[in-house]
């Protein structure tokens, strides 16, 4: 995979954690514990800080610097849950440059940390949504914009949220919205 498109939209996925940090804050406080977007903005800047003072070699590089970097930086249950997505990317682009098969890698690892399957209200969803679309070949902002209805509409069964029950209905999780920012981000360069 090309390194330079793969950093485009990982810079642009950073800035947008950082530039709705409140946001994602918010729609955490509804139904969960209000430190998603503190803690994905954390993140995002010591992953930029890294890049600026070692930038990746090529992209697996990329993924494995951004997962350590996420583990360790981000508390809760993101960073270990992006932290294991970004490692099982780093692995699988240096077998395929297929996108679908390197999200999916990231997928799994995701459900498997987790213990998550599609239709629970959590980020899973949002990534599943976005690889049948890059799978169907159907990649546009659309597509997420659908998934992110979807899952406002859905119950909560996994996660802090499952705890609100039928409250949940209605809230997006903040999660899948941060997942929503990254593949709005990947979809434009692609």
């Amino acid at each position: 995979m090309e390194l330079q498109k793969n950093q485009a939209w990982l810079d642009d996925w950073l800035a947008d954690l950082k530039a709705n940090k409140d946001y994602l804050s918010q729609l955490d406080q509804k139904i969960g514990d209000g430190d998603h977007g503190n803690n994905m903005a954390r993140g995002a800047k010591a992953v930029e800080d890294k890049l600026a003072e070692k930038p990746a070699e090529n992209t697996s590089d990329l993924f494995m610097q951004v997962a350590q970097l996420l583990m360790s930086k981000i508390g809760g249950a993101s960073g270990p849950l992006y932290g294991s997505a970004f490692l099982a990317m780093a692995t699988a682009v240096k077998n395929s440059d297929d996108l679908t098969a390197i999200f999916a890698a990231g997928l799994d690892k995701i459900k498997q940390r987790g213990k998550a399957e599609t239709g629970e209200k959590t980020m899973v969803d949002m990534w599943q949504a976005a690889i049948d679309a890059l799978e169907a070949d159907d990649i546009s902002i659309d597509r997420l914009d659908q998934a992110r209805d979807e899952i406002i509409a859905m119950k909560a069964s996994k996660g802090r949220a499952s705890y609100y029950g039928d409250r949940s209905v209605g809230e997006m999780d903040p999660g899948a919205e941060s997942s929503y920012y990254l593949f709005k981000n990947v979809f434009k360069q692609v």
